[in-house]
C-alpha cells in the first residue's frame, strides 16, 4: 500500500533521540528550547513555545488571547476538526467563513462580507483562525487588513505549512497574524513523532502560552505574588494544562530541522511531476497563490466530475493506493449539526469536499509509485 502521507527517518535523527535517552533529561531538557530556537531562527518569529500537538497549541493560542464565554471565534470548515474545537475548549462560540472553490482557503470576499453582516448584528468575531490547506498560505495580506479594519486578532493554523511562504514571509513569521502554529505528526512537514509549536512576536502573548501549557505555573521571581522562598518555588496563577513537549520529541524535530528545506524542495517537485502527468486526466490541482510558496503538505485534487469520487477512491485503495479526503466541513460533523449547523451553510466548502481527492505525496516517494498512482488515477476515471 502506498500511503497518502509518510514520515522520512535517518539515521541522525535515531541517533538525537538515542543522545536524549542517554541524558539525564528526558522530558524537560536542553532540547526543547534549542528546537524553539531552530523555529524562531528559522521563521523569523521571536518566540516560539513548543507542546505536545497543534492541537494544544490553538488551545493555548486561543487562551492567550483571553478567549472565553461570550466571544467568537471563526475559521475555515476545510480543515480538521480541532481548528474549531479550540475555541470550544475556551467556551466561546465557534462560526464558519466560507472558502475560495478553487483552493479550499478561507476566501477574503467571503470573510468581508460575513464581517460587515456580523457589525451590523454586534457580533464581530475576536478571533479568527484561517487554515493554510495543503500548505498553501491563505491570502493573509488581505485578512491582516481587514482585521485591522474590524478589530479582531488572527491565529494562522499553518499545521501543514512549515517551510511555505507569502510574499517572500516565512509561515510561522507572524508578519500577518499575532499567533501561528505548526503540527509535526509524522505525516505532516517535519516530525517529532508527535508535537506542535506555536509562535508569536509578542513577549506577552508568549509568556501566557508558556505559562498555559504547564499548569498555569510561573518561576519569574518578578510575577510572583508572595516572596521567592528559593530555586524549588513556583506559583500557579492560572489554570493550566500538561501540554509541555518532551525532550525525546524535540531531539527528533529539531535534527528534522536540517532537513526541512530539502523535504519542502522535493515535495515541490513530485507536485510539479503530478501535473505533468495527469495533465490528460479530468481533474484539478488545487495550487497555491502566486505570491506565495507551498510547503506541499498534501496533493489535493478536484475531480471534474464530483460524482466518479466515491469510485475512484475505492477503486484506488483496491490497487493499492491509500488515497484520502481532507477534509469534510467541520460544521457538518454530527456534533457541530447539534450545535445548530445545517447543510448548505457553506456552498463553497460543500462543494469543493464533494470533488477532492487526497494523492500519496511524501519525500521518499518513488518514480515508479509515482507512475503507478497516475496509471492508476487513469485506470479509474
Amino acid at each position: 500500500m502506498i500511503p497518502y502521507g509518510k514520515q522520512d527517518l535517518n539515521q541522525s535523527d535515531i541517533d538525537a533521540v538515542v543522545d536524549v535517552l542517554k541524558s539525564n533529561w528526558l522530558t524537560q531538557g536542553p532540547q526543547v528550547p534549542a528546537f524553539e530556537q531552530s523555529i524562531c531562527d528559522y521563521t523569523g518569529a521571536r518566540h516560539a513555545i513548543a507542546v505536545n500537538s497543534a492541537t494544544s497549541a490553538l488551545h493555548i493560542a486561543c487562551l492567550a488571547l483571553d478567549i472565553g464565554p461570550g466571544d467568537r471565534v471563526w475559521t475555515s470548515p476545510i480543515t480538521f476538526v480541532a481548528s474549531a474545537n479550540c475555541a470550544l475548549y475556551c467556551g466561546a462560540e465557534v462560526d464558519f467563513v466560507d472558502v475560495d472553490e478553487a483552493t479550499g482557503n478561507m476566501c477574503p470576499a467571503a470573510l468581508a462580507s460575513k464581517l460587515a453582516l456580523a457589525k451590523q448584528a454586534g457580533t464581530l468575531p475576536r478571533v479568527v483562525i484561517p487554515v493554510h490547506l495543503c500548505g498553501h498560505s491563505c491570502d493573509m495580506q488581505a485578512i491582516a487588513e481587514l482585521a485591522k479594519e474590524y478589530g479582531f486578532r488572527v491565529i494562522e493554523d499553518a499545521s501543514h505549512g512549515i517551510g511555505g511562504s507569502y510574499q517572500g514571509h516565512k509561515l510561522g513569521s507572524c508578519e500577518f497574524s499575532d499567533i501561528t502554529v505548526f503540527s509535526f505528526h509524522p505525516v505532516k512537514i517535519i516530525t517529532s513523532a508527535e508535537g506542535g509549536m506555536a509562535t508569536t512576536n509578542c513577549a506577552s502573548l508568549a509568556q501566557k502560552m508558556a505559562m498555559f501549557r504547564s499548569h498555569g505555573i510561573i518561576r519569574d521571581a518578578g510575577e510572583m505574588l508572595r516572596p521567592d522562598e528559593g530555586d524549588w518555588y513556583y506559583e500557579q496563577h492560572q489554570l493550566g494544562f500538561n501540554y509541555r513537549m518532551t525532550d525525546m520529541q524535540a531531539a527528533l524535530g529539531l535534527s528534522q530541522m536540517s532537513r526541512l528545506d530539502e523535504f519542502v524542495a522535493q515535495r515541490n517537485t513530485l507536485a510539479q511531476q503530478y501535473d505533468e502527468l495527469l495533465a490528460e486526466l479530468p481533474v484539478t490541482q488545487v495550487a497555491p497563490l502566486p505570491d506565495s510558496f507551498s510547503a506541499r503538505h498534501l496533493q489535493v485534487v478536484r475531480l471534474h466530475n464530483a460524482s466518479d469520487r466515491k469510485s475512484a477512491f475505492n477503486a484506488m485503495r483496491e490497487r493499492g493506493v491509500h488515497v484520502h479526503v481532507h477534509y469534510f466541513p467541520v460544521y457538518l460533523q454530527p456534533y457541530y449539526l447539534n450545535l445548530g449547523f445545517t447543510e448548505g451553510y457553506c456552498e463553497n466548502a460543500e462543494r469543493f469536499y464533494q470533488s477532492i481527492l487526497t494523492l500519496p505525496l511524501y519525500p521518499n516517494l518513488t518514480n515508479d509509485e509515482l507512475s503507478h498512482i497516475a496509471e492508476s488515477l487513469a485506470e479509474c476515471l
